[in-house]
């Protein structure tokens, strides 16, 4: 069983990431992206998510429902094998809680839907403790620009070739809540973004372009959570 050492602390901010096991896909179509945005939502509640609702309730009605959230979600970004979120610990457990019944739903959907078995994402999720105003100023915008690859795929070597189109793509991606923040007023999937959270991250948001060096290097570090590490101790005299 995956341990999680660093406990979450309430009032404090989190980017939390995972990605498919042995980086595999975990979005394959419109129907995952949405089914994992929907959780999202229905997930983000102090009662057990109703999985009925998923069936039968329409993907517009499903962002109207009551609900008691456990956390505040400031920003997130879906990619086809990993998610981001920008969250705040607002109830005791209530990241862990969230989180443990979103992948446990989403996995349970997605073998289902696939014919396969086993966990689905990396265990334990991956988290960053926003502690610092500069970082949190910032990481939301880290976030969006996920899918910068898609569209510019060496922009984490530092190519971008055309970066107002890039800033405009980015714009239209539809499985991140970018677009709330600019503008799209009439996404429903807006409701899944904390209001105290949408305005406080909304008046600091610094144009996506303006910061593409900053993120290729957070996302440097980011990506090194994901490396194996040794276990046990090392025998002395012995290299490798």
């Amino acid at each position: 069983m995956a341990i999680r050492r660093v406990p979450f602390v309430p009032g404090e901010w989190y980017h939390l990431y995972s990605r498919g096991i042995d980086k595999r896909t975990v979005f394959d179509d419109k129907k995952d992206f949405e089914r994992f945005l929907k959780l999202l939502y229905l997930g983000n509640d102090v009662q057990d998510v109703n999985i009925e609702l998923l069936k039968d309730v329409p993907y517009q009605e499903i962002f109207t429902l009551p609900r008691t959230p456990l956390i505040a979600i400031g920003a997130y970004c879906l990619m086809n094998n990993h998610p981001h979120l920008l969250v705040q610990e607002k109830t005791e457990s209530g990241v862990t809680k969230f989180m443990r019944k979103i992948g446990t739903a989403y996995t349970m959907y997605f073998n289902m839907k696939y014919d396969r078995i086993g966990n689905l994402m990396v265990k334990p999720f991956r988290s960053k403790h926003v502690s610092e105003d500069y970082y949190f100023r910032k990481v939301a915008q880290y976030i969006h620009l996920n899918p910068a690859e898609i569209f510019e795929s060496k922009w984490k070597e530092g190519v971008v070739s055309n970066p107002t189109k890039l800033e405009q793509k980015l714009l239209e991606y539809p499985y991140s809540s970018l677009p709330d923040y600019f503008g799209n007023e009439t996404r429903p999937e807006r409701t899944i973004l904390d209001p105290e959270a949408f305005d406080l991250i909304g008046h600091s948001l610094l144009p996506l372009t303006e910061i593409l060096n900053e993120a290729r290097s957070y996302y440097q570090e980011v990506d090194s959570s994901f490396a194996a590490k040794p276990r046990g101790r090392p025998i002395k005299g012995v290299t490798f």
